[in-house]
């Protein structure tokens, strides 16, 4: 049995083995690889609570990967997390680099929304009532959706259907651009790449987390954008958990190890609120 599963994870990444062999909170996958849009990589699942009364607010969560890996089974452990607290949770996958640049990340971002806002109530979500999050470059994705709203709408969704953003360790504010950065982001005006340059009154409520420890992406990106916001009139909150690092802030998500950190209590605090759910 053991060199069975040595030989099934030979080719997994360390978060495909941490996916593969975390407990899991209990929820429901309801829909396996749906997609909303024509390339194979446009595919999206759908976890839900196992009992609900009434429609629940929806959660679109973006995974991380340097906008260059990442695969939304990984990330199943955290949509039946937030699904075991009461969320219908909308886990896609995304073109990544070199495939897409910037900004063609977000638009598929935008489209997994549409897909969200157009489908979720079939799966017991209210769609309008919805919340972006990500960790690291999906942090990115989720804050640029909610700051930028000519994503959303050129993907035919209305931005005030998001009523809350979560970004967890994301890189916010990072000119001028260098190395991988420069591949990925060096089109256009560089400025609009960056989520601090782009705060508004209106914006969404925001959450941001971060790690003291994070050596992957400076803590100080998103204490920026959050003065950035809170200077522009905007609602946000942020947090620092001393010690943590950029992936212990996911693991911290996970039932082995939620002692570590207050991340997942915190994020659905915050979701409660925005979205006015018990």
């Amino acid at each position: 049995m053991l060199s069975v599963l040595a030989a099934a994870c030979a080719a997994c990444t360390p978060l495909g083995v941490f996916a593969t062999f975390t407990p899991r909170d209990p929820a429901i996958l309801t829909a396996h690889d749906q997609p909303y849009g024509p390339g194979g990589r446009q595919s999206l699942d759908v976890y839900a609570p196992r009992r609900m009364d009434t429609a629940r607010p929806v959660a679109v969560f973006l995974y991380g990967g340097g906008w260059e890996r990442g695969r939304k089974w990984d990330y199943g452990w955290v949509a039946q997390a937030l699904a075991a607290r009461g969320y219908v949770v909308v886990l896609p996958d995304y073109r990544l680099y070199p495939q897409v640049r910037f900004p063609e990340f977000l638009n598929d971002s935008a489209q997994a929304v549409r897909w969200a806002v157009d489908h979720a109530a079939a799966y017991g979500g209210d769609p309008s009532r919805v919340v972006l999050l990500g960790h690291s470059a999906g942090a990115y994705n989720a804050v640029m959706l909610g700051l930028a709203p000519s994503y959303l709408q050129h993907a035919g969704v209305d931005p005030a259907r998001i009523v809350g953003v979560v970004g967890i360790a994301g890189p916010y504010d990072f000119l001028p651009l260098k190395g991988h950065m420069a591949d990925v982001f060096g089109v256009g005006d560089p400025a609009a790449t960056q989520p601090v340059k782009l705060v508004r009154a209106d914006a969404p409520p925001m959450l941001l987390v971060t790690g003291s420890a994070d050596t992957i992406v400076d803590p100080r990106e998103t204490a920026s954008l959050g003065a950035a916001l809170r200077a522009a009139g905007a609602q946000v909150e942020a947090r620092s958990y001393p010690g943590v690092g950029h992936n212990e802030i996911m693991a911290a998500m996970s039932r082995p190890f939620r002692d570590r950190a207050s991340v997942l209590s915190d994020i659905t605090g915050f979701m409660e609120r925005v979205t006015d759910a018990p």
